[in-house]
């Protein structure tokens, strides 16, 4: 349980992100109701990621950085931008959501290119997170706060 539901949360953001440029395209491509529903299942993956991270964290508490003392403070700021990111993603998702929803495509559309950019890279540094904790520099488990200082 330890190392499986991180992969299960990290798989699910990926796929989400992968999910976000395959909408991106069909979208450009003039295929509204295809991208709808990708678009609808990368959230639903963001939505899965979310609840394995908050379960995962509840239950087992969070993983220390194993790795030098000389890397910490730099994955220390990495951790803490993908973290702020990932907050504004979510966010920016859940209004881009609402604003097609709403059928305001004008807003959606300009909203919706930053927040797919913000998503990607959300994504991409928790992928890194991911591999920097369980596969890199394995750490010990420990609390919350424990992990963020």
């Amino acid at each position: 349980m330890h190392t499986i539901l991180p992969l299960i949360s990290t798989t699910f953001i990926a796929i989400s992100a992968i999910l976000v440029a395959v909408g991106w395209v069909l979208i450009v491509r003039g295929k509204r109701e295809q991208h709808q529903r990708v678009m609808l299942t990368a959230a639903g993956f963001a939505l899965a990621f979310f609840i394995v991270y908050v379960t995962r964290t509840a239950v087992s508490g969070n993983v220390s950085f194993g790795g030098p003392d000389y890397l910490k403070l730099p994955y220390l700021v990495f951790l803490w931008t993908h973290i702020v990111l990932a907050t504004v993603s979510a966010v920016f998702g859940i209004v881009t959501i609402t604003l097609a929803w709403r059928k305001n495509f004008k807003k959606h559309r300009k909203v919706g290119r930053a927040t797919a950019v913000m998503w990607f890279i959300t994504a991409i540094s928790g992928v890194t997170v991911y591999l920097l904790l369980y596969v890199i520099y394995p750490g010990d488990v420990g609390s919350l706060f424990d992990a963020l200082s």
